[in-house]
């Protein structure tokens, strides 16, 4: 059997640890990534009779890839920011 424990501290208030047998491993990123579960301590796999810590692994897969922005978002935000500079003006005068 395997399952994962996530350890969320409250501060204050305490901590919770969120067991669930039924919950996969996608299921966990899914979670961290809706913001679900924030603020954790630390995420366990037990499986059989072993422990392992996979916080950093399962956060490093959590972490949203960066988009970069692509040449025709950049000419657009300048039309934008001309059109709003124009707008300012007519507004003003």
């Amino acid at each position: 059997m395997q399952y994962f424990v996530v350890m969320i501290d409250y501060g204050r208030r305490g901590r919770e640890a969120i067991v669930d047998p039924e919950i996969t491993r996608r299921e966990v990123i899914s979670r961290i990534v809706s913001g679900e579960y924030k603020n954790i301590s630390f995420i366990h796999e037990i499986a059989d009779c072993s422990i392992e810590d996979i916080t950093a692994d399962i956060l490093a897969e959590a972490a949203l890839p960066a988009v970069p922005i692509s040449r025709a978002n950049l000419q657009a935000n300048r039309f934008d920011h001309a059109r709003d500079l124009l707008k300012a003006d007519a507004s003003g005068s």
